[in-house]
């Protein structure tokens, strides 16, 4: 499954204008949380995702496993519904029960706006065991202590490799340090007589494919926030990255480079780059591994943890995923969370539908379940889940509008447009910080 950065600003500045809704109907056990209904009383649940095709289907069986537990529940699944339907929906007073989001970048918004309803009062009512789920998950599901989300199944970062290419330059094992991919991709770089690129080793522009500031990050130990919460991109590692990807640019030559990335195909369409053997190597999600054994079943490829700038930082990552919520105005709360709690909780469910759409279960027990579908590509990306070494998103109350200014800062920089990096990226934390005062949250 893929997992795409789709929520954009005009999502967020949608989302923070939304008026108060009516609460929902459920019934409330004295100013607690809404409880689902009886063993006897029949009740509908609408969830709306943006998942289709083969997705929608297993996602759909996950969704109706619920009704093991609760057999007079019926489950309306919509499919196709991105966030900005769900914000519409819940504008117009007419919200799903549960809202299943891939913006995971706006969380902090999320939940500081009223968007998704507080799921603590349920966590704490059923004595739920937040600590099944890896840190780095947690902190992608929540903000300033409101837990507005739960996860349903993530995403983990690392490295592809084309084994063929690499081995034709005479390199026998994946590289561990960026000084090693800088080198790798030089290596495995092609040109036609005219010079114009035919392969490119590793391909950098930012952003591009899965090239997102939040995925390179913490590869080399870059942090969004300084200690007093502050917007911190003016920094040594942050401005390393941004080198590192620029030496590799001016290596391919800026235009060059432009013209032989305007020809590669979508990031999920069988013309992608690596798909076709157009880069030797690159940065994505483990649900890469089912698109190629799909599109491109003959490509001979290994997967590792992505290169670091220092050794120590060799296994660290990124991690992302689905999220789950009540939104504002939600009919049945109460089953509501009980479906949510279901989907996050429940091994059997959580294995079938990581099994289902190639992602990476988000308890302990899912992701040490013998019954998870584990070969040797995808294992890597379970181990880095497991290793407790992983960075979720960045979380602030202006959605995604800080990433965005960071991905459009690097763009400018790979193309030389920007004379001074560390000014630069002075400059983007000044914009940051007073976007995030101007919020109030």
């Amino acid at each position: 499954m893929r997992k795409l950065h789709r929520a954009t600003l005009l999502f967020v500045a949608a989302a923070v204008s939304l008026t108060a809704c009516a609460a929902g109907s459920g019934r409330d056990t004295g100013g607690g949380p809404t409880v689902a209904p009886g063993a006897d009383e029949k009740f509908t649940l609408t969830v709306w995702s943006n998942y289709s095709g083969r997705e929608l289907t297993e996602v759909t069986k996950a969704l109706e496993s619920f009704r093991a537990k609760f057999p007079n529940a019926e489950i309306e699944h919509e499919g196709s519904q991105d966030d900005d339907k769900i914000t519409a929906g819940i504008r117009g007073g007419n919200p799903p029960d549960v809202a299943m989001s891939w913006a995971t970048d706006n969380i902090g918004q999320f939940c500081s706006s009223g968007t998704f309803q507080p799921l603590q009062p349920y966590v704490d009512r059923d004595r739920v065991d937040l600590g099944q789920i890896p840190d780095a998950v947690r902190s992608y599901t929540e903000y300033k202590g409101n837990r507005c989300a739960m996860p349903l199944l993530s995403d983990v970062y690392g490295l592809y490799y084309n084994r063929g290419m690499l081995a034709e330059a005479g390199l026998t094992a994946p590289p561990r340090t960026t000084a090693e991919l800088l080198d790798y991709a030089k290596r495995t770089t092609k040109r036609a007589a005219d010079g114009s690129i035919e392969v490119a080793g590793f391909l950098p522009t930012m952003p591009f494919y899965a090239n997102n500031p939040q995925n390179w990050a913490p590869h080399f130990g870059a942090r969004w926030a300084g200690p007093d919460g502050g917007s911190s991109l003016a920094t040594p590692e942050w401005a390393e990255m941004l080198r590192f990807q620029k030496e590799l640019v001016d290596f391919y030559g800026y235009e060059d480079l432009e013209r032989f990335r305007a020809g590669l195909g979508q990031q999920y369409s069988p013309d992608h780059a690596f798909h076709q053997r157009k880069i030797a190597m690159m940065m994505d999600g483990e649900y890469r591994t089912a698109f190629l054994d799909d599109q491109a079943p003959d490509l001979s490829y290994g997967t590792a943890p992505f290169p670091t700038s220092r050794p120590e930082l060799y296994g660290t990552g990124f991690t992302t995923g689905s999220i789950m919520g009540i939104p504002k105005g939600a009919k049945n709360p109460g089953a509501a969370w009980e479906l949510i709690k279901h989907l996050s909780f429940d091994t059997d469910a959580i294995v079938d539908l990581a099994n289902g759409i190639k992602n990476i279960p988000t308890t302990r027990a899912a992701l040490d379940d013998p019954r998870l579908e584990v070969d040797e590509n995808f294992r890597t990306f379970v181990d880095l889940a497991r290793s407790g070494r992983l960075q979720g998103n960045p979380v602030t109350p202006i959605g995604n509008a800080h990433i965005k200014a960071v991905g459009d800062f690097a763009a400018s920089w790979q193309s030389g447009a920007v004379p001074d990096l560390e000014a630069g990226l002075a400059e983007v934390d000044r914009r940051v910080d007073e976007q995030i005062a101007k919020s109030g949250r």
